[in-house]
């Protein structure tokens, strides 16, 4: 006689529907490593509402040089799979290029996949800028795409007194996506302090999971439950599900 009085259970629930950065197909990086945890994921991402992945598996010289005709059949498999289980997922591929010598040979011969409206996931080193990063992210533009830096908060070269850097890059026009696992402060207090600063600035255009395995999905959902994040997301205001 007293159930209408107990607690709901909670539900870890994003407050978007599009994740623009996950490392969900199989076997390509060091995002999942076959297709059945491929699916794991997929359907814990689908418990936080989402519904639409645009996978985004490094594209990094030396260590993972894909390509168009190297994601295709490893995102085939998961889509064959995903449907095979009826999980009602749209599930697409884009990259998270690096700004090394293989993208700008990528990007020279057209063999570069963009996200919709030709929004372009692009990263950099984690040990120091490109020295031509600028001239870089103009040379983007002029090419017609639109580039969002992915994870600035990671960038310990911005932090301290080089937190101007972020407002010079953003005020140009380059689109910032910060990770999940940074808000939940997965990768330290550093990341974490970054990550909160960007969105006071107004900085952050996207928000995505970075998912690589289960762990990861464990911080995630943990955080998705926090009073922190309930406070965050009713002023959210992300370019996530326009796309």
């Amino acid at each position: 006689m007293f159930s209408i009085f107990k607690k709901k259970t909670e539900k870890a629930e994003l407050c978007f529907k599009t994740d623009i950065h996950c490392h969900i197909i199989p076997g390509i990086d060091d995002g999942s490593p076959d297709v059945s945890t491929s699916v794991e994921l997929v359907e814990r991402m689908k418990g936080w509402g989402i519904n639409r992945s645009i996978a985004s598996p490094h594209v990094t010289q030396e260590t993972f040089e894909n390509t168009p005709e190297t994601i295709a059949p490893a995102l085939t498999a998961l889509k064959t799979e995903l449907e095979a289980r009826e999980i009602d997922v749209t599930l697409s591929h884009s990259a998270e290029y690096r700004i090394d010598e293989f993208f700008l040979s990528q990007l020279d011969c057209g063999n570069i996949v963009p996200l919709p409206g030709n929004y372009l996931l692009v990263e950099n080193p984690f040990f120091q800028e490109p020295w031509n990063i600028d001239q870089l992210l103009f040379d983007l533009k002029v090419r017609g795409y639109k580039p969002i830096l992915a994870h600035p908060e990671r960038y310990f070269y911005y932090y301290g007194n080089k937190r101007a850097r972020y407002d010079e890059l953003h005020n140009v026009g380059t689109l910032f996506q910060v990770n999940l696992l940074s808000l939940a402060g997965y990768y330290g207090k550093d990341e974490k302090i970054i990550a909160e600063y960007l969105l006071e600035k107004g900085y952050v255009d996207f928000i995505g999971s970075d998912l690589h395995r289960h762990v990861h999905a464990d911080a995630i959902e943990a955080y998705l439950l926090s009073k922190e994040y309930r406070k965050l997301r009713q002023n959210l205001r992300l370019l996530n599900d326009t796309l």
